[in-house]
């Protein structure tokens, strides 16, 4: 398929990804404490959450090619990128309409002129859509890609550990400190994690808004490579701990409409859990509960790649 064709098909996707003595997703209203549902004590991360990690990947999977910017540059040091209305300015400039004409703004056609520019140079906006309406208007998208909340297959057990730094930040907080016995103390921190959870999320390729997106096979393969898991290896830090994709089980009807409700598709791939009892420690514990579909299994007209796992 040539890369600048959008896609044929619908795709749905499972994923399932764990992490070891790591927070995967905290939660600033509960003092940064891994997300949970409070009813079930299933652990929780955002659906924000997992594009922000595939989009630190495109970064690197991307890099040298204008087509696969960052509208949500938040990593990029250059501040001008993290102004969303200076990268809306951009659009303007490139269509060739002036900064200081507000009339010219105003009209529809130009708006969409605007926005086809913002689908074809950000990675993000042909995948999951933006409003593009604030200040400079180039209008709004949707993206063909969908990603749910990850929910943890057992109950989790957040951890919290006090840590030390003995160093300080001003020097009056050093003189305030010094002032007991001469020594600077340092400071006091907390530290969060989940000893180890096996997640699971889904995710869905519409084929009919990738092409009002411009969403290309090329592009879907990127977004491959990084659910297999650069999106972990780009990411690495002491507190997202050791996380790592388990299982990427991607499902191809032949048809743009599908061939199978998606749930019906999502079902085949079971994960139980281990138990109201269970203290998992390593994926391991989950293997023989891992349940997925052979090539009989799945309904006609479907096709199951098994990705990883």
């Amino acid at each position: 398929m040539p890369a600048n064709k959008p896609l044929e098909r619908r795709y749905d996707f499972v994923l399932l990804f764990d992490v070891i003595d790591g927070n995967p997703n905290g939660d600033p209203d509960a003092g940064n404490l891994p997300r949970l549902d409070p009813q079930s004590l299933q652990g929780i991360v955002t659906d924000c959450c997992i594009k922000r990690k595939i989009r630190n990947a495109i970064s690197v999977l991307g890099e040298g090619s204008p087509q696969n910017e960052l509208y949500f540059q938040t990593q990029d040091a250059v501040y001008e990128k993290r102004i969303l209305n200076l990268q809306h300015q951009r659009a303007y400039d490139a269509v060739g309409i002036k900064g200081d004409d507000k009339e010219a703004k105003k009209k529809a056609d130009n708006t969409a002129k605007a926005r086809k520019w913002m689908c074809e140079n950000f990675y993000d906006i042909r995948a999951f859509g933006a409003v593009m309406t604030t200040g400079v208007n180039c209008g709004q998208v949707r993206g063909p890609i969908q990603i749910t909340f990850a929910r943890s297959i057992d109950a989790i057990v957040p951890l919290e550990y006090a840590i030390t730094r003995k160093s300080v930040t001003t020097e009056e907080e050093a003189e305030k400190q010094a002032k007991g016995d001469g020594s600077i103390t340092g400071t006091m921190g907390r530290k969060h994690t989940v000893p180890y959870a096996l997640y699971r999320c889904h995710g869905f390729v519409n084929p009919y808004l990738a092409k009002d997106t411009g969403f290309s096979d090329t592009d879907l393969q990127l977004l491959w490579e990084a659910l297999k898991g650069t999106m972990w290896e780009i990411d690495r830090s002491a507190s997202r701990g050791l996380m790592c994709t388990r299982g990427l089980y991607v499902f191809e009807p032949a048809s743009k409409l599908g061939n199978a409700p998606a749930h019906e598709l999502f079902d085949l791939v079971r994960t139980d859990s281990l138990g109201a009892d269970a203290a998992p420690r390593k994926f391991d514990d989950y293997k023989a509960k891992l349940e997925v579909p052979t090539a009989g299994e799945v309904r006609p007209g479907v096709t199951l790649h098994r990705m990883v796992g």
